[in-house]
């Protein structure tokens, strides 16, 4: 189901003159359709991440149901796995090494895969500021994995991904899930994760895995704990 802007309002908790002025001014992803604003919700998801912008929860209340249940972030990332001195001096380089280190099944083309990920980047940039990036496809049901994965990599040198704030990217984090709705709430949990002060600090510093899934567990519980 696509947003209006009444619904992107809420869930960005700004006024519905702040999301038609950040269409205009900050490419707030949008199509008119007869006379009115319609949003994606993925794309919406990916906008404020790169942008920054916390999202409300209630935009993900209708993703989670007993037929799809979730996994946590902590799984997705024992999945995934963590790799250090990824090396490259340009981001087709880095994410060609990213590839060549993801736990993709048996028989998927690494090479479509790269192909995809670079095809995603040419779009606009996953690079989400102060040294992070998101490489991920734009249509994940496309690779028919069992589960989410979330694959923690940090760079043998810094590199150049166009972000915002213009600092080259040192730490990806790539996404591969089996759905629209994981990826949904794998890149909801992360973003969530990478605004926390402590998980953020321990990655940025490559701490060692133990450190790292530790502090995922303990953002994770922070969204489980019932409100005061």
């Amino acid at each position: 189901m696509q947003l209006t802007v009444r619904d992107v309002s809420k869930f960005l908790n700004v006024t519905e003159s702040t999301v038609t002025r950040w269409i205009k001014q900050r490419g707030l992803p949008s199509r008119h359709v007869g006379g009115q604003y319609r949003f994606h919700r993925a794309e919406l998801l990916e906008w404020a991440t790169t942008n920054q912008i916390k999202v409300s929860v209630e935009m993900f209340d209708h993703l989670e149901t007993d037929d799809e249940p979730v996994p946590s972030l902590v799984e997705a990332l024992e999945a995934g796995g963590i790799f250090s001195q990824l090396q490259g001096t340009r981001k087709d380089e880095v994410l060609g090494a990213l590839v060549q280190v993801l736990p993709l099944p048996d028989g998927i083309d690494r090479a479509e895969i790269l192909r995809l990920f670079l095809a995603r980047e040419s779009l606009t940039t996953t690079a989400i500021g102060k040294g992070v990036a998101l490489p991920h496809v734009r249509n994940p049901i496309v690779l028919h994995v069992d589960r989410p994965m979330v694959t923690l990599c940090f760079l043998e040198t810094p590199v150049d991904f166009g972000a915002l704030d213009g600092e080259p990217v040192q730490v990806l984090f790539s996404l591969i899930c089996p759905s629209m709705r994981s990826h949904l709430q794998m890149l909801s949990r992360l973003s969530y994760a990478l605004r926390d002060e402590k998980f953020r600090n321990v990655v940025m510093r490559q701490g060692r895995r133990e450190e790292i899934l530790q502090e995922a567990r303990r953002v994770e519980a922070s969204l489980t704990a019932p409100a005061r």
